[in-house]
């Protein structure tokens, strides 16, 4: 069960603290994406981020996979439930950059201010999920909390229903939605109709049976 939760400030780690974590961050890396430190004091790393969007997306292409609606050259579909990507940032990337990198490595062409980026975490068997303002360093959460994604992990959303900034959407993205929502209840509606067909079959024959002249 997710439980909202206020996002808890932290300090920032010095630069022998930084080096430290990092080395041991990277002696507990079991998938090879370790952090490098550079010169500058600047850190690059890797970061999963799982897709967890309701509404679908827009795409500049003509051709994509999943149930979609086409207008303008691009396509509005949902992406699969699941699916996490693999990002490597530095430490100076912040949470709405890595939004707009998630976006473009999809050619998503939603604007961004449509998603949020959560943060989701284990204590005290509770999951607890945050959301981040655009402003924090995921890069450097991502070290603080060690390579365990137990631990941590990230999650893209959309912004709640009340949230969300529908002057954002464009008329041919708003249609696309539509055309989805209407296949949809269609689909549904057919399953029902099946089902319903089905069962006054299973009462027909057993009726046919109890009346049936012995």
């Amino acid at each position: 069960k997710d439980v909202q939760k206020e996002r808890e400030p932290h300090a920032y780690l010095s630069e022998e603290e930084v080096k430290e974590k990092i080395q041991s961050y990277n002696s507990s890396v079991t998938d090879k994406l370790k952090m490098t430190l550079n010169a500058n004091g600047i850190y690059t790393g890797f970061i999963k981020v799982q897709m967890e969007l309701c509404r679908p997306i827009t795409v500049q292409s003509s051709q994509s996979q999943g149930r979609g609606a086409h207008s303008n050259n691009e396509t509005a579909f949902y992406l699969p439930d699941g699916c996490v990507n693999t990002l490597h940032i530095s430490s100076t990337n912040t949470v709405r950059e890595v939004i707009e990198a998630l976006l473009k490595k999809f050619f998503v062409a939603d604007n961004p201010a449509k998603f949020a980026l959560y943060k989701r975490c284990h204590k005290e068997d509770q999951v607890y999920t945050c959301k981040l303002s655009d402003r924090e360093h995921p890069l450097y959460l991502r070290l603080v909390a060690g390579p365990r994604t137990e631990m941590l992990s990230f999650v893209l959303r959309e912004h709640e229903t009340g949230e969300v900034m529908w002057e954002a959407f464009t008329i041919p993205e708003l249609q696309n939605f539509l055309r989805i929502l209407d296949k949809e209840e269609n689909e549904q509606l057919q399953i029902l109709k099946k089902r319903y067909a089905a069962y006054r079959d299973k009462l027909e024959e057993a009726l046919g049976g109890v009346w049936k002249p012995g």
